[in-house]
């Protein structure tokens, strides 16, 4: 196995229920940190937060190292989510707004209110299939008809008809418009209604809707499949709003495939094919994904040189002799703003200002552990960038208990069942299984949640606005 194959494997950052219980069995449970329990003496190898890697360091015989002094520089992770939501606002209030076509604004943020160019409807309209009738019946029909989209009808003299299509401009002086199921013609071809009228019946008049220059959505409107027909209704071929930020990925690895079945200690990459598209769900544009492997000058080298709003890197974040990250924003002078999170999987994540208006968000290298940074700090950045709204909370009671780490928040992949959320197994660190098949995840406080108790819900992008939707 690599180098990162056994620090994924061992993954002392993201422990599951059996690695807990453990944890608290060695003595480094909630009694140690009150100082209940005597050390015990001598050197131990200490543990890298990322991966569980064992390093040379050798700690002070008096000096505990679990919980490590990581854990307590670790940011809470409800503040480290706001902190990612605050870290782009200024950058955000710079950006100038673009003008897209209504095909490439969905998504997209309204930059400036929509108000109509024109009344709607902007004439009077036929709501129905039928008869423009004038005057009480019953009516003489005119030969010729009244289709959508053609010139201005004649106007109606009292006792006459004529045929209307749906959407047709309603000929002048009509006194309202006769269903074709609720008109019948004699002998002599003279139409009869079947049931009783009321002046107006079934005609859409001029500025039902709106009126030029009335403000139909306001600034900070997402951009809804039905945004845009009514966007087009009133008038609109583009649309001002918030550009999408752009963000670049840098997969980082030697051991990672491409392509293929994982062999000879090499694994398949799957963060390359997963990130860019739960990117493009949180808004982003994704303008490119590079695979740089392990290699220090390479990172460095890409992180100089993009011009992304976001760069999003995958592993690399602990401090072993192939993670880099942690390196090079020392190297370039960049501000650590998280250093880690207290929520399990994905402990080690971080959030750096590179430099004004650009961020980078270093993902853990197991899967669901990037998954969770990803949700816990990648989007509410992008969602400030894109001035998106935040989602509503909400909470579902647990129907199994959710096992919880001792001290962090654990993220729980879960399936929504009526009132209820349902915990999924394969949820370790490396798993992708259960996340594959959630709707949610569980945010579970330190330690669990027991059955039929109420709990936040993050909701996958693709749950609630469908794949396609999501995705372009």
């Amino acid at each position: 196995m690599s180098r990162r194959g056994i620090r994924e494997g061992l993954d002392g950052e993201d422990l599951d229920i059996e690695e807990v219980l453990a944890l608290v069995n060695d003595g480094n449970g909630p009694a140690d940190r009150a100082g209940d329990r005597t050390p015990a003496p001598g050197p131990e190898p200490a543990r890298t937060e990322e991966h569980g890697a064992r390093t040379s360091r050798t700690p002070d015989p008096g000096h505990r190292t679990a919980p490590s002094e990581d854990r307590h520089r670790a940011t809470p992770w409800p503040e480290a989510r706001t902190i990612a939501a605050r870290a782009a606002r200024a950058h955000a209030a710079r950006r100038a707004p673009v003008s897209v076509t209504l095909g490439d604004a969905l998504g997209l943020v309204l930059a400036a209110p929509l108000t109509a160019l024109t009344d709607l409807p902007s004439f009077d309209t036929s709501a129905m299939d039928g008869w423009a009738v004038a005057g009480p019946g019953p009516w003489r029909v005119r030969d010729e008809g009244v289709l959508a989209g053609s010139a201005a009808p004649a106007s109606l003299a009292d006792g006459e008809a004529v045929r209307i299509a749906t959407g047709a401009r309603i000929p002048p002086d009509t006194t309202a418009v006769l269903r074709s199921e609720h008109g019948r013609t004699d002998d002599n071809g003279r139409l009869h209604p079947t049931r009783d009228m009321s002046h107006g019946q079934d005609i859409r008049p001029r500025g039902q809707e709106c009126r030029s220059g009335e403000q139909l959505l306001p600034t900070g409107a997402v951009v809804t499949p039905a945004v845009l027909g009514l966007a087009a209704a009133a008038g609109y071929d583009t649309l001002a709003a918030v550009p999408r930020p752009r963000v670049e990925v840098l997969v980082l690895g030697d051991e990672l495939l491409t392509e293929g079945r994982p062999h000879d200690g090499l694994i398949r990459d799957a963060l390359g094919p997963m990130l860019p598209p739960w990117l493009r769900a949180l808004g982003a544009e994704v303008v490119s994904v590079r695979r740089l492997g392990d290699d220090a000058r390479a990172l460095h080298r890409a992180v100089t040189a993009s011009g992304a709003d976001l760069i999003v890197t995958t592993g690399g974040t602990a401090s072993g002799p192939v993670d880099h990250v942690h390196p090079t924003l020392r190297r370039i002078g960049a501000e650590l703003l998280v250093d880690g999170v207290k929520v399990r999987p994905g402990h080690p994540m971080l959030l750096a200002r590179v430099k004004d208006g650009q961020h980078l968000v270093g993902l853990p290298g197991n899967p669901l552990a990037a998954v969770s940074g990803l949700l816990t700090l990648a989007e509410p950045l992008l969602r400030t960038l894109a001035a998106r709204p935040a989602a509503e909370p909400y909470a579902l009671p647990l129907r199994e208990a959710a096992h919880g780490h001792p001290y962090d928040t654990r993220l729980v992949p879960v399936t929504l069942r009526g009132h209820h959320a349902v915990p999924l197994h394969y949820n370790g660190p490396a798993m992708l299984r259960g996340i594959a098949a959630a709707d949610a995840l569980a945010v579970v406080p330190p330690g669990g949640a027991r059955a039929g108790q109420e709990t936040e819900l993050l909701d996958l992008p693709w749950t609630t606005a469908g794949v396609d939707a999501c995705f372009t």
